[in-house]
């Protein structure tokens, strides 16, 4: 059995305003398993990107631990070593913000390999962008001399996949790679993320809104709401076998083109409301003014995670036992 490469334990990060504390990332708990693609799916403001940008160290936890290789890394991102800041990368969602665009490919490629290291001379820094170019399918001689707004969405995400990669990475957190991208690019780029996964060994936390997605590049799924993990288990368990009443309310909303496609959802959830502010999350259960199975309970006690089955865990007080 692979072992646990990434493993978060109670991690909370909130951010003090004007308005009130906002707990984006309140309480959660996972682990990510060398080799495998960690599913994190929640909708805007469900606290998925601040995991991220915790995990990758441009934030500091207010609470919680990191542990990567079994070494704890809740710490501020410049006292990382930077062994770990080249083994933990980041693949940004919108490209055309995350690459410079005073910087030709050359040099952001070229950036990254100076400042970790990883090749001592220019005409080996050089030798190694032509390598992540062809790595990502992009010519080099085509594409070294290149500025971003030069390019289209996908040719600047596969650059950033590039720029991603030139340290050797082990692992990869992948925030909604492809959102920002025409559905006709998409689907090369998540081919393309599988394919480098496979070589290259790599580990990745995708995170993503987009439940078919997730289904087609996820090993395990978790489920955010209002900063908290609501339900985590296998891709085939989470799609066959969902539990909380929130994820079969996202499960149920999937887009499908036939009626076979219709009859294998779970049954249409109805939810009441909007999601409240992450300022003022109501008592109890976060998700009970929107649940259509809410118990008393639920407006009383936050439920903890439990695990309803072997490896399928569930933050809800009807699997309590």
């Amino acid at each position: 059995m692979a072992k646990d490469i990434v493993t978060v334990s109670d991690l909370k990060k909130y951010f003090f305003t004007r308005q009130g504390t906002v707990r984006a990332v309140d309480s959660v708990s996972f682990s990510v398993k060398e080799g495998e693609t960690f599913g994190l799916v929640g909708e805007s403001g469900s606290g998925k990107t601040t995991v991220a940008h915790t995990l990758v160290g441009i934030y500091k936890p207010t609470a919680g631990n990191i542990f990567y290789e079994n070494q704890n890394i809740s710490v501020v991102s410049q006292k990382r070593p930077m062994a770990l800041k080249q083994d933990i990368r980041i693949v940004f969602q919108d490209p055309g913000s995350s690459l410079n665009p005073r910087w030709s490919i050359k040099q952001a490629l070229s950036v990254p390999l100076k400042v970790h290291r990883v090749q001592s001379s220019s005409n080996d820094r050089l030798e190694r962008s032509k390598e992540l170019l062809r790595m990502v399918e992009l010519p080099p001689e085509e594409y070294l001399y290149k500025y971003p707004q030069a390019m289209g969405g996908g040719e600047k995400q596969m650059v950033a996949i590039a720029r991603a990669l030139a340290s050797d990475p082990s692992f990869v957190i992948l925030d909604e790679p492809t959102s920002a991208l025409d559905v006709s690019v998409q689907a090369k780029i998540i081919s393309l993320l599988m394919r480098l996964q496979k070589k290259l060994k790599l580990t990745y936390l995708f995170i993503t809104h987009d439940l078919s997605l997730m289904r087609n590049m996820a090993d395990r799924v978790a489920i955010m709401y209002l900063g908290k993990i609501s339900e985590i288990a296998s891709t085939a368990e989470f799609f066959q076998n969902p539990l909380h009443p929130y994820t079969k309310m996202l499960l149920s909303s999937i887009p499908v083109v036939t009626e076979e496609e219709e009859l294998l959802k779970p049954k249409k959830v109805i939810s009441k409301g909007e999601i409240p502010s992450p300022v003022n999350v109501p008592a109890g259960c976060s998700f009970h003014l929107r649940c259509p199975e809410k118990i008393d309970a639920c407006t009383k006690i936050d439920p903890p995670m439990v695990e309803a089955e072997e490896g399928h865990l569930v933050r809800c007080h009807l699997f309590r036992r």
